[in-house]
């Protein structure tokens, strides 16, 4: 995963006050004898966006449908804004649900598209003209209003679908894979026009993916989501940075992981001996383990140096192997390397000058090496 671009959000949250306004106690849902979220409990603070991220049947659109009453918790409590939903059905909730499909009715105008939950609620004529005029221009469709949906691009619904979900002004919007149906560029721009909407708006959002860097981008704080439990919560950097599990390390991003052994777990140091590696692992904090114990040391691709020479330091943190495959992806290059065990490492390098007359070659016998700050250990 190539890094990203970290959004400045000034808007302030209720998590500075320690309050959450989403608030998910415990909450189990199952479907016969299978449990789609299994004992989930989460915060969330006015003024996010938050991301729950996953893979297929994680249950983080499970966990979705139950925040807009679609689906009943089989256990535990949801809360939003202080009150408990466990009596309050989906209409009478100040909760809106965008789709992954845009649900827009094909034959409305834009203008009546956006219009429709305003007239189901019976507001006066003037007041629907004039809020659904404010978010149309807020999400800057206020030149196609009288086009249908059959006439506008696939990021052009899905700011239609966005309007709609706010011009009800609702305490809280979801998402549920709401960029999935856009092609990569036109999501990426989209991405950073929700955030500014949301930033603008102050509505607290919650979205539901299974894209990584979507989730990074987006977010303020993300949950990782596997077996209908929360796998880790974070910013997305501390997510990325130092992932909990192996799932989590492998789930986000590109990662190499290395089984050990630990020799010597010090004050603030540790020794990992890995013959996967064929070298020990010296790493610049300690973990809670005993000396002896079976450890995984992931260390992402972008923080190992490749180089022609094995250089005159220490010779920790440094291993031999053979380029095997090299992608080259514009702004960066992929290098597979294979080492002695026969493992392939993953190796990330900017493309930061044009001139390519001195990159490694495939086949060539190359040294890869990392800092003592870079490695992850995790313990399961």
């Amino acid at each position: 995963m190539n890094a990203q671009l970290q959004v400045d959000r000034t808007l302030p949250t209720s998590r500075e006050q320690g309050e959450a306004y989403v608030r998910i106690e415990n909450v189990t849902k199952k479907f016969g004898d299978f449990a789609a979220v299994d004992s989930v409990s989460l915060e969330v603070y006015r003024g996010e966006i938050f991301c729950l991220l996953g893979g297929s049947g994680s249950g983080k659109t499970t966990l979705l449908r139950m925040l807009a009453g679609f689906e009943t918790p089989s256990a535990g409590k949801i809360y939003i804004d202080g009150q408990d939903m466990s009596a309050i059905p989906p209409y009478e909730r100040r909760v809106n649900m965008m789709f992954q499909s845009y649900a827009l009715f094909p034959h409305m105008t834009v203008e009546k598209n956006v219009a429709f939950g305003l007239e189901q609620e019976k507001l006066g004529r003037q007041e629907i003209r004039s809020r659904v005029g404010e978010i149309l221009e807020i999400v800057k469709m206020t030149a196609f209003v009288a086009r249908k949906p059959h006439q506008l691009s696939g990021g052009q619904r899905q700011r239609v679908a966005l309007a709609r979900a706010l011009v009800k002004r609702p305490k809280l919007l979801l998402l549920d894979e709401p960029l999935a149906a856009l092609d990569r560029k036109l999501r990426e721009n989209t991405q950073f026009e929700l955030i500014n909407i949301q930033k603008r708006l102050g509505v607290t959002f919650i979205v539901v993916t299974h894209d990584q860097e979507e989730a990074m981008t987006l977010s303020s704080r993300m949950g990782v989501m596997n077996h209908g439990r929360i796998a880790q919560v974070g910013s997305p950097a501390a997510i990325y940075e130092s992932p909990a599990t192996k799932f989590v390390a492998d789930f986000i991003g590109s990662v190499n992981m290395f089984e050990g052994r630990v020799t010597d777990a010090g004050s603030g140091a540790l020794r990992i001996d890995s013959e996967e590696l064929g070298c020990v692992v010296a790493v610049d904090r300690s973990i809670d383990c005993a000396r002896g114990a079976t450890v995984w040391t992931a260390v992402r691709p972008e923080k190992i140096n490749i180089r022609r020479d094995p250089g005159q330091g220490s010779q920790e943190n440094l291993v031999r192997g053979t380029v095997k495959e090299i992608a080259y992806m514009g702004d960066v290059s992929i290098y597979h390397v294979q080492i002695g065990s026969g493992k392939m490492v993953r190796v990330t390098l900017p493309n930061i000058m044009r001139d390519a007359g001195q990159r490694i070659m495939r086949d060539e016998t190359v040294y890869l090496s990392w800092h003592e700050s870079s490695p992850v250990v995790l313990t399961e």
